[in-house]
């Protein structure tokens, strides 16, 4: 294995614990935003450029995600520390 290999298993094993994780904190919303640049790195290196251009659109889709996450008001937690949800007509609401 090459350091380029190596560096794109890295970046995709990343992607997939942090994207996992990213409901547990907004840091993992940023991490993974880095770890999908990562992998749009290696797409680019490695020649593959539609990876790349995939993996480019995802981090920025994940810091706009990021963004709005820290800049939105904390959700109300019940006792069990899930959030609160009321069903309104059809749709079910999370209240914040």
């Amino acid at each position: 294995m090459d350091a380029l290999t190596v560096f794109g298993l890295c970046a995709v094993t990343a992607m997939l614990v942090f994207y996992a994780l990213e409901d547990h904190s907004p840091h993992f919303i940023v991490a993974f935003a880095a770890a999908c640049a990562a992998g749009s790195i290696y797409g680019f290196l490695q020649g593959a450029w539609p990876f790349g251009v995939i993996e480019a659109i995802w981090a920025l889709i994940a810091a706009w995600r990021w963004q709005t996450r820290i800049s939105a008001p904390p959700q109300r937690k019940s006792a069990t520390g899930k959030p609160i949800r009321r069903k309104i007509g059809r749709r079910i609401k999370t209240q914040r």
